[in-house]
């Protein structure tokens, strides 16, 4: 799960925590192995624009220079501000790449998508996000979808944190059939 200062907390610590509740243990990656600010989003009646509080704090496990994506059955590309400012690194980018190219379960929501668009991997696949972001995938050959889940092979993707009860189960199932195949190749292997 790479985060960064303003990260979105529900968009965060939902799919965070039912990674757990599912089993799984979830990894944090972040520039810098540290404690980061989550931030709260919401449009509010009366405003037009997205207002912002802080939210929880959560410390990163590791480094994104530090990531051998390897060891990782899939990715979460969170929202908020975070991903316009993380998009860029180039460890990131690298190991989002290599999400997509092993065809391994990917969700985003929100902002996420300028993390994968900026890798290069949006082209042609169909995503939700939230509508401010639908410029950021198109722009980069990617197909916006206004729905609350869209799956596109090994990629699952919702448009708010109003989406996480549509689009986490499904990108855990993914996550879960992919732990299930590995189990059953390395039997097949062994045996």
């Amino acid at each position: 799960m790479p985060i960064g200062d303003a990260s979105e907390t529900v968009d965060t610590l939902y799919p965070y925590y039912r990674l757990q509740e599912a089993g799984f243990e979830p990894v944090v990656a972040a520039p810098e192995k540290r404690v980061y600010q989550l931030v709260m989003h919401e449009v509010r009646p009366g405003w037009t624009i997205t207002r912002e509080w802080e939210g929880y704090q959560l410390a990163a496990d590791v480094a994104f220079t530090d990531v051998d994506p390897e060891d990782f059955a899939g990715v979460f590309f969170s929202g908020g501000r975070a991903p316009e400012y993380i998009r860029d690194d180039e460890d990131l980018i690298r190991a989002t790449q290599h999400f997509f190219d092993a065809d391994k379960p990917i969700a985003s929501v929100c902002h996420g998508v300028e993390i994968p668009a900026r890798a290069d991997r949006v082209r042609g696949r169909r995503m939700a996000t939230v509508a401010k972001c639908q410029f950021d995938l198109e722009v980069c050959g990617g197909i916006y979808v206004n729905a609350p889940c869209v799956i596109d092979g090994n990629l699952v993707s919702g448009r708010t944190f109003h989406d996480h009860g549509h689009y986490v189960g499904p990108w855990i199932r993914l996550l879960e059939e992919w732990q299930a195949g590995k189990s059953q190749a390395a039997a097949s292997a062994a045996g």
